[in-house]
């Protein structure tokens, strides 16, 4: 990894802690953490797990996300894309901490629309997981995984370069989705099942066409 890149990641988890610390003593005991589709709090949890769980559960994404490029049997492609998988870990922790700072703040009293917040931050994920998908070489943790790119390395290719403007007008979408409330979660839903269905049948069909020219050649 990256100096630069440790040190910030680094600085995303120490800050994560950090502002739950300074909002723990002005939290509720009882903190809302769930909202439906209409914007309305249905799920509660402890103060403590509702300051914490957030910045725990980054710091075991970010040891999960660490330890991939280390146990894939492919690890030397990883090499290749390195620096734009650090990118997205960093960009994944920001949204993570987004909307850690989100829920506090809903929890001392400033109420910010869920149909705002989440779908601008989902948005910009989906959008730099796209610049993900241009660089990524096969391996078998990140990317499009079917049985006909992982058997490929041109359906691979060609399936990840389609995906990776997919995904980052899916990202444009899925922002323009705040303005669609009360449908916010149909219009991030529905976009999202389509490309993913779009890039399974896409990757078949190729393989299915080099798997054709093959047999014509031989």
């Amino acid at each position: 990894m990256h100096k630069r890149n440790r040190v910030i990641i680094l600085a995303i988890l120490v800050l994560a802690f950090a502002i739950s610390l300074w909002f723990y003593p002005r939290l509720p005991e009882r903190m809302a953490s769930h909202w439906n589709a209409q914007n309305q709090v249905d799920g509660y949890m402890s103060r403590f797990w509702g300051a914490f769980l957030l910045p725990i559960s980054m710091v075991a994404l970010t040891l999960l996300f660490l330890a991939i490029p280390r146990i894939d049997p492919w690890r030397e492609n990883f090499t290749r894309f390195l620096g734009m998988y650090e990118i997205f870990i960093i960009f994944f922790l920001l949204y993570l901490l987004g909307i850690h700072l989100w829920m506090l703040l809903w929890n001392v009293g400033i109420h910010i629309s869920p149909s705002i917040v989440i779908p601008i931050g989902l948005g910009e994920l989906f959008i730099v997981l796209g610049f993900l998908l241009d660089k990524v070489e096969p391996n078998w943790f990140v990317g499009i995984r079917t049985p006909w790119t992982l058997s490929s390395a041109r359906v691979w290719k060609k399936t990840h370069h389609l995906g990776a403007r997919l995904m980052k007008a899916l990202g444009l979408i899925i922002i323009a989705a705040g303005l669609a409330r009360p449908y916010v979660a149909w219009f991030i839903l529905v976009p999202t099942v389509a490309v993913f269905l779009i890039l399974v049948i896409y990757s078949y069909v190729l393989y299915e066409q080099e798997k054709a020219k093959e047999h014509q050649t031989h």
